[in-house]
C-alpha cells in the first residue's frame, strides 16, 4: 500500500519549511508590555530622598530646640543662683551694719553714762 500522506518530495519541503518557520517563531522579539503610567523610579527614589532629607531636617531642629531650651534654663538657673548669691552677700552687710550700729550706739551710751557719772 502506498502511503500518500507526506510522501512526496514537495510535502516534506513543505513540512521542513513549516517547522523551520515554527522554530524561527521562537526567537522573534514578543510584544514589549508597556508600564502602566505611574511614577518612574526616579520619582520614587526623589520622594523617598526627601522624606528621609525632612525626616534629617526634623530631627536636627528638634535637638537644637532642645540645645536651646536648656541653655536657657543654664542660664535661668545661674541667674537665680547669682540672685540669691547677691542677696545672701546684703543680708551679710545688713547684719554687719546693724552691728556695726549698735557698738556704735552702745559706745555713745557708754560715754554719755561716763558723762552723767561725773
Amino acid at each position: 500500500m502506498k502511503d500518500l500522506k507526506g510522501s512526496g518530495l514537495a510535502d516534506r519541503l513543505a513540512s521542513a519549511a513549516g517547522a523551520k518557520a515554527a522554530l524561527m517563531a521562537k526567537f522573534k522579539p514578543k510584544a514589549a508590555v508597556t508600564a502602566q503610567p505611574g511614577e518612574s523610579r526616579t520619582e520614587v527614589r526623589q520622594a523617598e530622598l526627601s522624606a528621609v532629607r525632612q525626616g534629617r531636617a526634623d530631627a536636627k531642629a528638634a535637638r537644637q530646640l532642645a540645645s536651646d531650651e536648656s541653655a536657657a534654663a543654664e542660664q535661668a538657673a545661674a541667674a537665680v543662683a547669682e540672685e540669691e548669691a547677691l542677696a545672701a552677700k546684703r543680708g551679710v552687710r545688713k547684719a554687719r551694719k546693724q552691728l556695726t550700729k549698735a557698738e556704735a550706739q552702745a559706745k555713745r551710751d557708754a560715754r554719755y553714762a561716763a558723762r552723767k557719772a561725773r
